[in-house]
């Protein structure tokens, strides 16, 4: 039997993997799917359609799979994908898409979402993400692999967070982050890359010096971007850590923080 506490509302519409775990005075709504090892804490709130995968842990009084916050939302079956072995600690919520994008607001693997964190309809969160209490993701924000997002940091809506990157406490992103890079003050400007982050990760110190190689070309050389992008996709011929780099700065539509 799915352990659900007896005071806990379940709808009969909702599809429990049986070593599903279910606080008192949790809710869950119909169209919501939830799979093997995961743990909903008291008084959480989960709405579908939602499909929500395995070992995650949603701490007391997280909204997961609520109605976007947007005004043209007229009720359409939108969706939220959540995947494995990630924390919701307490009174986050994660917002279902909208059709005016694609529909589904997504939430990879292995990400650690601390107290209070929202993240609106349509946005695209990928793995080992840290958000940092208070953080709040507008609609449409993508975050890549790894990023780390301090404390009470705003992210813009359709802003990027590319792979790697860090933002200091109350970071106020309007543009695109950069792969690898730290942002952090008011206003908030570029402060070098993640280098202890990506020592945690194994990059090897000649792949931070071509990092590091690739950040004074972007941000000390007093390039246009183009100019900027061009020598760096040079390098990045024989430096394949750079590629991500490249392939973020053609792929960018609000600029870039420099």
């Amino acid at each position: 039997m799915t352990r659900i506490h007896p005071a806990a509302i379940v709808s009969a519409e909702a599809e429990l993997d049986s070593s599903v775990s279910v606080g008192p005075y949790a809710v869950i709504g119909p169209g919501v799917q939830v799979g093997a090892g995961t743990t909903i804490g008291s008084h959480a709130i989960l709405k579908g359609p939602t499909v929500i995968g395995r070992d995650n842990r949603i701490f007391g009084f997280a909204v997961i799979g609520e109605d976007p916050q947007d005004k043209k939302y007229g009720g359409e079956p939108t969706r939220l994908e959540i995947g494995d072995r990630n924390t919701f600690r307490e009174f986050c919520s994660v917002h279902r898409g909208t059709v005016q994008d694609k529909g589904v607001t997504r939430v990879g693997n292995d990400n650690w979402i601390m107290a209070y964190v929202h993240i609106a309809h349509d946005c695209v969160v990928a793995n080992d993400v840290i958000c940092s209490n208070n953080t709040t993701l507008a609609g449409h924000v993508q975050v890549g692999d790894h990023v780390i997002c301090s404390g009470f940091s705003a992210i813009h809506q359709f802003c990027r967070l590319g792979a790697h990157s860090f933002l200091g406490g109350f970071a106020a992103i309007t543009r695109d982050v950069p792969p690898y890079v730290m942002v952090a003050g008011t206003p908030t400007a570029p402060h070098g890359i993640n280098t202890e982050g990506l020592k945690r990760r194994g990059f090897s110190p000649e792949q931070l010096r071509n990092l590091k190689d690739a950040y004074r070309i972007l941000y000390r050389d007093g390039l246009q971007l183009a100019e900027a992008r061009d020598r760096i996709a040079l390098l990045a011929e024989t430096q394949s850590e750079l590629r991500i780099l490249v392939e973020f700065i053609d792929s960018s539509e609000r600029s870039l923080i420099r």
